[in-house]
């Protein structure tokens, strides 16, 4: 049975997001650090000190994905198929990603209302004239690593000097460079870059010695593929992993983001921005406390995934967002930021290039959005923080099948 809220509840929640922090940057303090890296209220958005209530005419709201249908998404295609989005008077649409879809582009040119996107590519698209702010941080941690055969030896980031190691480009590598740059190496130099696929052949095939993955999808390949010696699945042991996080070079990644220049002339759209952001963060505190129906409700939206794959992947995404931080789930921590913005603008690529040439604007993200969605899920006696949340045992098969 779907579970939802009476609209008329929803509404008078509503009220509460004048005290959340939807109004004027000029009222509020700012609690977001000294807006070096961009953001933290020094823009004033339309909301209205008393949003509409929900009626029973809904608002028509479309979100773009930065990939394919699949769980790392799971909170969204659970806040429709729950129908938070319409206990919020709204309209959903899920718009698939692909190959060839900037949806930081897709957002700023009008085609969707919201978009899901990783920061550094975010930030460059702003500074390259994108009028697009991050209003929900979902993602806390970063999801990225570099796996390599134990047998290889590479244990520590310097170890990776001389080898033959992947990554996807597109923005997706510079957290790799930041951690070679770290450990005094040149990536242009010190390493053989090798222009990977997204997938994990080139590592099981040992043409490279180090792949770049993601920890909920490409991680998850090596481990549901067969040691050709035994017939098994390869397991952990056989792999050495280094996460960006432990190496301090981790940068944002998804996060949904709003057309600037409606947030702050828009008053209608402000407002739908929280429900949304409301809405899909109840998705993904659904998705925490039940993961197993998540992956289903992902697979049947049209993914193609296998059940294991997709449950490891559900599994995994659970924790880049849980537990958040105290003030909720879409906060955006500074230091987090700060960190994101420093090495898009300190990295070198391998042609000498960073993410950003400059500071961002402080429209680059904003926290009332957050907070005033925060503030009606806690009204509503939504976890919001997760602070017990603990991942579910995922057992891999042959091909994620």
């Amino acid at each position: 049975m779907k579970r939802r809220w009476m609209r008329g509840a929803v509404a008078l929640l509503a009220v509460t997001l004048v005290a959340a922090g939807c109004g004027s940057a000029d009222d509020e303090e700012d609690t977001s650090g000294d807006g070096g890296g961009g953001g933290g209220g020094g823009f004033e958005l339309a909301c209205s000190d008393t949003p509409p209530e929900v009626g029973d005419e809904l608002t028509e709201v479309s979100l773009q994905l930065q990939w394919f249908t699949q769980a790392q998404f799971g909170g969204y295609f659970a806040a429709v198929d729950q129908g938070f989005y319409e206990d919020h008077g709204l309209d959903a649409e899920i718009v698939e990603g692909g190959v060839d879809i900037v949806p930081q582009t897709q957002l700023a040119d009008g085609a969707v209302d919201f978009a899901v996107a990783w920061v550094p590519k975010a930030l460059q698209s702003i500074e390259g004239g994108a009028g697009i702010t991050n209003i929900s941080q979902v993602f806390q941690r970063s999801g990225t690593l570099q796996v390599s055969w134990a047998d290889a030896g590479i244990e520590t980031v310097a170890d990776l000097e001389g080898k033959k190691v992947g990554n996807w480009g597109f923005g997706n590598e510079f957290e790799l460079f930041a951690g070679l740059t770290e450990a005094g190496l040149d990536p242009a130099e010190d390493v053989e870059l090798v222009q990977q696929q997204f997938d994990m052949q080139a590592l099981l095939s040992r043409e490279i010695d180090a792949a770049q993955a993601m920890t909920y999808n490409e991680y998850a390949q090596v481990l549901e593929a067969v040691n050709p010696d035994t017939g098994e699945l390869y397991t952990e042991e056989d792999f050495n992993v280094i996460n960006w996080n432990d190496e301090g070079t981790a940068m944002l990644q998804d996060a949904i983001w709003a057309n600037t220049e409606q947030l702050t002339s828009d008053q209608d759209y402000c407002d739908t921005a929280v429900r949304f952001v409301a809405a899909s963060l109840q998705g993904w505190a659904y998705c925490r406390d039940n993961v197993e129906e998540c992956s289903t409700i992902v697979t049947e939206a049209g993914s193609e995934l296998g059940a294991s794959h997709q449950t490891w992947m559900m599994n995994e995404t659970n924790r880049l967002i849980w537990p958040s931080p105290d003030a909720g789930a879409g906060t955006v921590e500074q230091d987090a930021w700060d960190q994101t913005v420093e090495i898009s603008l300190n990295t070198n690529n391998a042609d000498g290039t960073t993410v950003i040439t400059e500071d961002p604007p402080e429209s680059a993200y904003t926290g009332e959005i957050n907070e005033a969605a925060i503030a009606l899920l806690e009204e509503a006696d939504v976890d919001v923080v997760g602070s017990d949340f603990e991942p579910i045992e995922v057992t891999l098969e042959e091909g994620g099948a």
